[in-house]
C-alpha cells in the first residue's frame, strides 16, 4: 500500500476515535434523559391514581379552560342565530311529542294501517 494511502486511513482512524467518545457521552446523556422523564412520568400517573379530598373532586379545579374561537362577529352572529333556531325546534318538538301524547290518552287505540296502494305506474 502507498505512504499516501496509509497516511489517509490513519488519519481517519484518529478522526472517527476522537469522535467516539463524544458520540458515546452523548448517547449517555439521552439515556439518562429518557429514564428521568420516564421515572417522572410514573410519578405523576402515581400522583394522579391516588384518592384526591372530596372537596377537590367537587370543585372542578382541574377543568381546562375553554378556548376561545377565533371567529369574526359577522360569523359569530350567523353562529347565535342557527343555534337559537336549532333550540326553538327542539323546544317546539318536545312541546308536539307532549301535547300529542297527552291529547291520545282517552282516544281510541289506532287501528291497522291501510294497505299499501299497488299502482301501475308503480308510483
Amino acid at each position: 500500500m502507498k505512504p499516501k494511502n496509509l497516511k489517509k486511513k490513519i488519519r481517519r482512524l484518529e478522526k472517527r476515535l476522537q469522535e467516539g467518545p463524544k458520540k458515546l457521552a452523548k448517547l449517555k446523556q439521552r439515556l439518562q434523559a429518557a429514564e428521568a422523564a420516564k421515572t417522572a412520568k410514573a410519578k405523576k400517573k402515581a400522583a394522579s391514581k391516588s384518592p384526591k379530598p372530596v372537596e377537590a373532586r367537587k370543585s372542578g379545579a382541574v377543568k381546562k379552560p375553554k378556548k376561545k374561537l377565533n371567529l369574526s362577529p359577522e360569523r359569530r352572529a350567523q353562529l347565535a342565530a342557527a343555534m337559537k333556531a336549532r333550540w326553538a325546534a327542539k323546544r317546539a318538538a318536545e312541546a308536539n311529542a307532549k301535547g300529542a301524547s297527552g291529547d291520545n290518552q282517552h282516544s281510541a287505540p289506532p287501528g291497522p294501517p291501510p294497505p299499501p296502494q299497488n299502482r301501475p305506474d308503480g308510483v
